[in-house]
């Protein structure tokens, strides 16, 4: 049983439970199928095979041993709905049961007869015309073995079922339903052929090449997972922030025990006399934003004229246990104001993104309240929602049982960073879990040096209180779209005072905060406002620079349009990014400029003294 406290649970619970899944769904089909991994169970039968593996196996048991026991309890606590899915999954109508079976014997009939009859001929090597398709079984190997092809097209045909069978479930409201099919989408990603050593054709064929080195080299790999407790998917040495990796040149200007406030040098002679601030979201790093030189939007900004700040916040640790939204909001207004005062202007530009967007709504409607909203010129949301009544499948999360879960994570007073990390990997099971345990541990591939990736797991702990507020108050209540509902720093939210020049960019494929859900910001902000939908999703929707020519962006300057629906039936399609766009709008606003020298130049005289260089001390705490 996994120990609910060890942070490595996250793993074997999660094979323990694909085997589980898999004996009981596909055990009459393929009786006796080896588990695909060794997890906790099967470690004895994995050592007998290879000494290497067995010393390895046992030196992780006796670390584990020793180990005093993590105030991180199990990761995967948010998976324990699937423990005993499976066991809700049979297709309790007669009529649905006869049509699979049904439907199965015409598919095997249909497959075996392409390759002569119904004999597994395995010299065979002529791909089959096959019914159904999936990138996960492109390669010719699932194609030309009837024994693979049969496998992986009864998975297929197996999956279409149980997608069905919730599809027709009676007597189950809308959220519910959404819910299920969810659940049943994370089991069916976990019993993929693919993923298991047995009937995945091309780690077979690996492992007789390399005479079973790929096993034990993805021990390897598995085992350092499972002592971080956190799923790798690229070189972990591969980069080092500050040299290539967030490297663009500013300097700490200011700092609290929230964040951390970086000014950028500048690299033009004159720069537009608003600056602008950039906040982040708490629940990843900044340097999404900065990279390395060919994808900055913080060096890009620079570098057409703008004086940058960017708020590097805190990772959270028992001494944040008392933070709240106030204090984010707080930090936001103090971030503002300290640059009004730093450079001698009444005035910046803001953008924030995710999370850090919702928080500057509100920050803009308590500055509107206060009679303050002149404090900034312009807003700028990334993928940032404010009505979540549409805000996709990260509401699957969202329930009594979840919040209380993540209070018994959270006894030091802050969440774990690997459970927010393992939500979003679940919410792209196939590309973000199941794809790297199929490569770097059944496969036992190196790990690739991708810059985007190290920042995807390069994870941050977050305020216990905080977390369970947002999730209550906005995501289950949807309290922030209400007037007053909210108070913050002693005052009520509006959202219908916020009339500052906005600029707003959703990512058409976005998964966390959909086009849908970031579209409704039109519903209550009262003020001058521009909606640009970008092609690709939460990340490469917005970190697309000019220079990469990818992606397309739409516009539609109809001030009457109504819907998301509507927008993009009229839209205009514009190629590669849309940054060239925002830089424009932002001169709108105000294209006067100012010489780039004292303050503009942070640290560039001894009348400026600074902290130390960017990216600063805060981005690199764990």
């Amino acid at each position: 049983m996994t120990d609910p406290k060890d942070p490595t649970g996250a793993f074997s619970k999660l094979f323990e439970l694909q085997e589980e899944a898999s004996k009981a769904v596909f055990g009459q089909l393929m009786p006796g199928t080896p588990p695909v991994l060794p997890n906790v169970a099967d470690a004895g039968e994995w050592a007998q095979n290879s000494a290497k593996l067995q010393a390895m196996w046992l030196k992780f048991q006796a670390e584990q041993a020793a180990k005093i026991p993590s105030q991180l309890p199990d990761p995967a606590k948010w998976m324990s709905f699937l423990d005993s899915f499976h066991k809700r999954m049979p297709m309790v109508k007669p009529e649905a049961q006869m049509q699979f079976w049904g439907d199965a014997m015409n598919l095997w009939k249909g497959v075996l007869g392409q390759f002569g009859g119904s004999g597994f001929d395995l010299s065979a090597t002529d791909s089959a015309t096959l019914p159904r398709s999936d990138k996960r079984f492109r390669d010719e190997r699932w194609q030309n073995n009837p024994v693979f092809a049969l496998i992986h097209q009864t998975y297929l045909l197996m999956a279409e079922q149980l997608e069905g069978v919730v599809e027709s479930l009676d007597g189950v409201d809308a959220e519910k339903r959404e819910q299920l099919q969810f659940a049943v989408k994370a089991v069916v990603d976990a019993l993929s052929p693919s993923n298991f050593a047995a009937t995945n054709p091309i780690v077979l064929e690996r492992t007789i090449e390399t005479k079973g080195a790929n096993l034990v080299k993805g021990m390897e790999h598995m085992l350092t997972d499972m002592r971080r407790g956190q799923l790798t998917h690229t070189d972990p040495d591969a980069f080092k922030l500050g040299e290539n990796i967030a490297v663009s040149p500013g300097k700490v200007v200011h700092e609290t025990k929230m964040y951390q406030l970086i000014q950028y040098a500048p690299s033009t002679g004159d720069v537009l006399k608003v600056p602008l601030v950039i906040f982040p979201p708490w629940i990843n790093r900044f340097y999404i934003l900065d990279l390395n030189p060919k994808k900055s939007f913080i060096r890009w900004a620079v570098e057409q004229g703008l004086t940058v700040f960017v708020v590097s916040w805190k990772s959270a640790d028992s001494s944040m246990k008392n933070v709240v939204w106030d204090d984010y909001i707080r930090s936001q207004i103090e971030a503002i104001d300290h640059i009004r005062s730093r450079l001698k202007v009444p005035d910046v530009h803001t953008i924030g993104y995710c999370v850090a967007g919702t928080t500057l709504a509100a920050t803009l409607a308590i500055l509107a309240k206060r009679g303050e909203q002149g404090k900034v010129m312009s807003a700028t949301f990334f993928t940032a929602q404010v009505d979540f009544e549409k805000a996709g499948e990260l509401l699957h999360f969202i329930d009594d049982n979840q919040i209380k879960a993540i209070e018994a994570m959270s006894g030091e007073g802050y969440l774990d960073g690997r459970y927010m990390a393992a939500a979003f990997n679940l919410l792209r099971g196939t590309d973000l879990i199941w794809n790297y345990v199929v490569n770097n541990y059944l496969l036992g591939e190196d790990y690739p040096a991708f810059d985007l990736l190290h920042w995807n797991g390069d994870v941050t702990n977050l305020p216990a209180k905080w977390h369970k507020d947002y999730l209550q108050q906005l995501y289950r209540d949807n309290l922030l779209v209400k007037p007053g509902a909210l108070t913050a720093d002693n005052t009520p939210i509006d959202l219908g005072e916020v009339s500052v020049p906005t600029y707003v960019q959703a990512g058409k494929e976005d998964h966390i905060a959909p086009a849908e859900s970031v579209w409704k910001i039109r519903d209550h902000f009262t003020g001058p406002l521009k909606f640009v939908l970008a092609g690709s999703g939460h990340i490469a929707g917005v970190v697309n620079p000019p220079e990469s020519g990818k992606y397309q962006y739409w516009l539609n300057d109809d001030p009457g349009v109504e819907s998301l629906e509507a927008f993009r039936e009229g839209a205009e399609e514009h190629p590669g990014s849309w940054w060239p766009d925002w830089i424009d709008w932002i001169r709108q606003q105000s294209s006067d400029t100012v010489k780039a020298n004292g303050k503009r130049n942070p640290g560039a005289t001894k009348a400026d003294p600074v902290i130390e260089d960017a990216p600063g001390r805060y981005v690199a705490a764990r």
